[in-house]
């Protein structure tokens, strides 16, 4: 079914809303995907606050030059989707390897850091990073590590006397019985 050029006009400004909004963009080709396996997808990149999103290749290219992005040939042949991420983008590159490597039917083909062009050895190496979560708890706990050291150090001479004076209650009807 033909595509009408307003159509047309709107996927371009949608494709280059996502550029501008996104922090990290990853090219993806998808070739044997099911629809199960794309919702799927699409459910796990919500949870780490990404897109997973089917795109025209012809239409791809027109935003990228509109938005001044390099792009390489390859990034649109072939049947491509795009992962982007709103503040998540090794979540996004995780979620995306996962799949990877549970089935051989996505493929990446290169991504975007902002507005860096970045390879797949790059995207590895940001799905190898900790989530947004995973810092937090790391940055929590470094956060809350002298709090509960200190609490412990305020504790202990409380806990030796309630251990010495068990201890010594204790003796006491040994002695009695002897």
């Amino acid at each position: 079914m033909a595509i009408s050029k307003q159509d047309k006009q709107e996927l371009v400004e949608l494709y280059r809303k996502w550029l501008d909004e996104s922090d990290a963009l990853l090219v993806t080709h998808y070739l044997g995907l099911t629809v199960k396996d794309i919702s799927a997808l699409r459910t796990d990149l919500r949870a780490t606050g990404g897109e997973f999103h089917i795109i025209k290749n012809t239409l791809a290219k027109i935003a990228f030059d509109e938005a001044e992005r390099e792009w390489e040939e390859e990034f649109f042949t072939g049947p491509t989707a795009l992962g982007l991420s709103f503040g998540n983008p090794s979540g996004l590159a995780k979620s995306l390897k996962d799949v990877i490597e549970e089935s051989d039917a996505l493929e990446l083909k290169g991504g975007y850091l902002a507005d860096d062009m970045i390879s797949i050895e790059k995207i590895n190496a940001l799905a190898a990073l900790p989530t947004m979560d995973e810092m937090r708890a790391k940055l929590m706990q470094t956060i809350l590590a002298p709090a509960s050291q200190l609490t412990r150090l305020l504790a202990e001479p409380g806990r030796q006397l309630a251990a010495v004076l068990k201890a010594r209650a204790e003796e006491e009807p040994a002695a009695e019985a002897a």
